[in-house]
């Protein structure tokens, strides 16, 4: 498994070995002595005040299924039920967005968007102080993820997808989105308080 850096500390992309031939291919799609020996010492030195006791365990997968101009996000969930994620495409391709709302960091505001794929095997990881999101670029996909923590309702926030100051292209028309109504009346992020501090 490969590494790449990001823009925003503590997210990453990773890369998986892919071994292919005639029937297929195969590859790990999650290793949890890679990911503990090669992720976590980059996501701890780069938001350390996330983590009290220095590790990451997985605790529930999720999967979903949307067809093309769905939107998700941006969505966390507030502390103590704060989430790390490990996000992938089975199916599919998405633009896939995270948005750093860790008070004190060097890129707060700022976000990056990767193409996760099926055809690129890639996998994303993204430290809790997150908002997260992603918009379906294929006809259909199956999007799935790793969390660190159970899901919360009470916890959970949002931010605009289409705010101004964040400037997320998308890659999907406007016209074209399909959005829940609950993603549809997200704050914006000026009228955001965080509760994350990096």
């Amino acid at each position: 498994m490969d590494i790449i850096e990001t823009g925003i500390p503590g997210v990453f992309i990773l890369e998986p070995k892919v071994f292919g031939d005639a029937r297929g291919y195969f590859f790990e799609s999650f290793s949890k002595r890679e990911f503990d020996d090669k992720v976590l010492p980059h996501v701890f030195s780069a938001s350390a005040s996330q983590y009290a006791e220095k590790k990451i365990d997985f605790v529930q997968d999720n999967e979903s299924r949307s067809c093309y101009g769905v939107l998700r996000g941006l969505h966390f969930q507030k502390p103590p039920y704060a989430q790390s994620k490990l996000v992938r495409v089975a199916v599919g391709s998405v633009l896939d967005v995270a948005v750093d709302i860790r008070k004190g960091s060097p890129t707060y505001g700022q976000h990056v968007a990767v193409e996760l794929s099926a055809d690129n095997h890639r996998a994303l990881f993204l430290p809790r102080g997150m908002a997260h999101g992603f918009a379906v670029l294929s006809e259909d996909v199956i999007f799935q993820y790793k969390c660190d923590n159970f899901y919360a309702p009470s916890s959970e926030g949002g931010i605009a997808w289409n705010d101004p100051d964040l400037a997320i292209d998308w890659q999907v028309p406007s016209d074209r989105m399909i959005l829940s109504e609950k993603d549809s009346h997200h704050p914006l992020f000026k009228d955001f308080d965080s509760p994350f501090i990096f």
